[in-house]
Parts: structure tokens; sequence; C-alpha cells
């Protein structure tokens, strides 16, 4: 099991910057796509990004161009820099975990982050953004 501890959230206006932060307790890159999701665990989670151990990243639809994942394994960590932020960014902010004998690709990994049964994540981080 993965553990993630999310942290950089908070409250911005409209066209401002967040970058969250994610610590994971092992080396887990090689083996697991990481990614960032948002809305409720089990319930409709909606993927915003992944990257897998080589760096390809997938993104959300409606992050495309703003949204940055990237990582530091010397760090053990994952980030997400997140660029002109809407309002309809709001939400709570979830680092995860999918195993790769799971997840076919990066794609449907990012489709799968957040999902019961299908990997770990942190206990995440609200993101406020105003009009």
């Amino acid at each position: 099991q993965v553990q993630l501890m999310e942290s950089g959230g908070g409250s911005v206006q409209s066209g401002g910057s967040l970058r969250l932060s994610c610590v994971v307790s092992r080396e887990s890159y090689a083996s697991y796509y990481m990614g960032w999701f948002r809305g409720t665990p089990g319930n409709g989670p909606k993927g915003v990004a992944a990257i897998e151990s080589g760096g390809s990243t997938n993104y959300g639809d409606s992050v495309k161009g703003r949204f940055t994942i990237s990582q530091d394994n010397a760090k053990n960590t994952l980030y997400l820099q997140m660029d002109s932020l809407r309002p309809e960014d709001t939400d709570m902010y979830y680092c995860a975990a999918v195993n790769k004998a799971i997840a076919m690709n990066i794609r449907q990994a990012l489709g799968l982050l957040g999902r019961t049964g299908f990997g770990d994540w942190g206990q995440g981080t609200q993101v406020t953004v105003s009009s």
C-alpha cells in the first residue's frame, strides 16, 4: 500500500496559481502511475493529471494548458502546478497512485485515480478559487 500526503492547497483569486505537493511513502514511481484527482474518492472522482515514471503525462480536458504535473524522484514528491485558476477548479484535490498491473496505460490510469479498489490516495487538500 502506498501512503501519500498532500499539501499546498488554499484560496486564490481567479487567474492565480497554486502548487500542490505530495510526499509518497516509498519510491513507487516505477510500479505505479501517479496522479491527481478531484472530488470525492470512490464517488465519481475526476482525474486531473497523471504521470508515468518515464515522464509521460496525461491531463483531463479541462486543465490542459493550465496545469502541469511533475515529480522529483529524489524527494519522493509529486507536484501539480495550477495556473490560470478558475472558480470551477474549486474542489478537494487528492494525490493518488494506481498500480501498473491494473491500468493498461496512462490514459486508463487517469480514469482510475480515486476509484475504490483501484489504488491509494492521500487525505486531500482544498483548493478554492474566487471570482
